[in-house]
């Protein structure tokens, strides 16, 4: 039988570490300077294609002057941070607390702890200029499309969505225009914008720059109106 009068008690305490959480992320991020978000898979291998690919994207962003912000874990999470690092960046890792206690990398020089995914995800959202996304499995797909979802829905000031890889992405992408775009009309031609697809670590560092640059010669925030390769 649950004890309801125990239930305030306890939801009260989680506000209090939610708060704990948002206000270690504002205070420890708010002085980064700009960044991009790294997803893709935990369980790719430093021998892997993936994993050599992001570790080689993340330094061209660390040169290109931004910090490099992944969920800390292993795969293409480490690899990020190890470019970034050792390419004498700010490599952040947004550590998750889960059953299967996910182990830092050791190439973070920023590690900041969760316990709520919704409380990491602002924080990959609030400091990114950009969204690098390398093939992964349910957790890199969702946020692949809740940066769709608020770009399409106005949510989110438009930024850079590039996925890494054309040979994983392929499928994916072929299915959204045929099915949901074409076929039941869920979705809008323009929504098929809002991301670019490359292959090139130097291609996805370019499109961060150029992004940023736009921003600074207008002052505001524009749409991305990229078109995928």
């Amino acid at each position: 039988m649950i004890d309801t009068a125990e239930n305030p008690v306890k939801d009260l305490w989680r506000i209090f570490r939610i708060m704990a959480e948002f206000s270690e992320g504002f205070e420890e991020l708010a002085s980064v300077g700009p960044a991009v978000s790294f997803f893709g898979s935990s369980r790719a291998k430093p021998q892997e294609q993936y994993y050599k690919l992001a570790e080689q994207t993340a330094s061209e962003i660390t040169k290109a002057g931004f910090a490099v912000i992944t969920g800390g874990g292993g795969g293409i999470m480490e690899a990020a941070n190890k470019g970034a690092t050792d390419a004498g960046g700010q490599s952040i890792g947004l550590n998750i607390e889960l059953p299967m206690e996910q182990i830092p990398n050791e190439f973070q020089n920023l590690s900041l702890h969760f316990r709520y995914f919704f409380c990491r995800k602002v924080m990959f959202l609030k400091y990114a200029h950009g969204f690098i996304v390398f093939p992964g499995g349910y957790g890199t797909m969702d946020e692949f499309f809740e940066s769709l979802v608020l770009i399409q829905t106005l949510k989110q000031a438009s930024f850079p969505v590039i996925l890494m890889g054309s040979e994983y992405w392929d499928g994916l992408i072929k299915w959204m225009e045929e099915k949901m775009l074409k076929e039941h009309e869920y979705i809008a031609a323009e929504d098929l914008n809002v991301f670019t697809v490359v292959d090139d670590p130097c291609a996805a560092a370019k499109i961060i720059v150029d992004f940023r640059e736009a921003q600074g010669r207008v002052g505001i925030e524009l749409p991305a109106g990229m078109k995928k390769r």
